[in-house]
């Protein structure tokens, strides 16, 4: 593999990048929010070049051509045979989440969700007017999964939707095909509308796991999902705005981009641009990016579980490592961690506050930097340090 592309720092602080400003002037390594610190694909950036020497950036249709490609995609890689119109078009996955509770169920209804979670599951809740049921993850053979027999006894007669975050964020678990039937079969056996997150969908890690969307298992269950996706994790572009929805069924559609209608924009021409050619010519880059991340996490994996205090299960899809602090007994793990040089994202922020979250998508060189600095912090903290 040619390392080189992923190995060259890139200097991000005069482009008022969110994730390098927030420690700016500082001696903090910026490895929370998760965008990585790689250069696009080639061909992304070509094809967003020609684009703006057209000069011309009026309101834009979304390509027929990206339309066929997802439907390409999700056949190819997934055997999930999908159509045209059921794609919808987002400027953003965490949109999607909202417009999912505001399109199921009626106002105070409950939306179920799993945590730890990626914030906006906890948030969109609310911010619709729907109430929230938190069920817990459970540790199972070193896999955080969601504890199916709590999401049963939880879903009341007004309990409408489930937000599911598949690969999880955080933690990285890939759901097998047995834990995703067991899922379906909660979700169908309650009535249960599911919006199933899949945007870590294509950052696979781990030998023999595999993305499975739940809503290619069956007619069922498709009927009552919206699937969340977006290239934006995946080839580093989340700048530029551009997500889609896949929901099968033509009544929730409707309703989905009923409640979005003079709230939600439409993704603009250069999130289009760059979502085709990423789709279409960043296959290489792609499978090149895997193989760098993959060995980040093998690094981070055999490192943090030598380091006393802290413990790291197999990461087994995303960038984001899942760090379990809780033996180290800190008051503000956050502010320690900081204070060793490394920023990182807090657990309480995603429901748990034994946690911190670690964006591994960087230089190899800034992870062994980060993982020196929080070993010399955890010495020093622990008994005898």
């Amino acid at each position: 593999m040619n390392s080189d592309r992923f190995d060259q720092p890139i200097d991000r602080h005069t482009t008022s990048s969110q994730k390098w400003e927030k420690y700016r002037d500082t001696d903090i390594l910026p490895m929370w929010v998760a965008d990585t610190d790689f250069m696009a694909p080639a061909a992304v950036i070509e094809a967003l070049q020609t684009r703006v020497d057209h000069g011309i950036f009026g309101y834009t249709n979304t390509p027929a051509e990206l339309n066929q490609l997802i439907i390409e995609r999700m056949q190819a890689q997934y055997h999930w045979t999908i159509q045209a119109d059921w794609l919808v078009w987002l400027p953003g996955l965490v949109c999607g989440l909202n417009l999912a509770c505001r399109s199921v169920g009626v106002s105070q209804d409950e939306v179920a969700t799993a945590k730890p979670v990626y914030p906006p599951f906890m948030s969109a809740p609310r911010l619709s007017d729907r109430r929230l049921i938190s069920i817990p993850m459970v540790e199972h053979e070193q896999r955080w999964v969601i504890d199916f027999e709590a999401l049963e006894q939880a879903i009341t007669n007004t309990t409408s939707l489930l937000l599911f975050c598949n690969p999880h964020n955080p933690g990285g678990t890939v759901y097998t095909r047995a834990e995703l039937e067991k899922l379906s079969d909660i979700c169908l056996k309650h009535d249960l509308a599911v919006c199933s997150d899949e945007i870590h969908c294509d950052l696979i890690l781990e030998p023999g796991r595999q993305h499975i969307p739940l809503a290619s298992l069956n007619t069922d269950i498709a009927a009552k999902s919206i699937t969340l996706m977006a290239p934006s994790k995946t080839f580093n572009i989340a700048g530029l705005g551009c997500s889609f929805a896949i929901i099968p069924d033509a009544a929730l559609r409707k309703q989905f981009q009923q409640v979005r209608k003079g709230i939600v924009p439409d993704v603009n021409l250069l999130g289009y641009t760059a979502t085709l050619a990423a789709y279409k010519e960043g296959e290489d880059w792609h499978q090149q990016q895997l193989d760098y991340l993959k060995g980040n996490r093998d690094y981070l994996v055999k490192e943090i579980n030598q380091i006393p205090g802290l413990k790291l299960n197999q990461v087994e899809a995303t960038y984001l490592a899942w760090i379990d602090v809780s033996a180290a007994k800190l008051e503000n793990p956050a502010h320690f961690f900081e204070q060793a040089g490394v920023g990182m994202s807090p657990g309480r922020d995603f429901g748990d506050d034994r946690f911190m979250r670690l964006n591994f998508g960087c230089t190899r060189s800034m992870v062994v930097e980060a993982v020196d600095r929080i070993r010399r912090a955890m010495l020093s903290h622990l008994p005898g340090g």
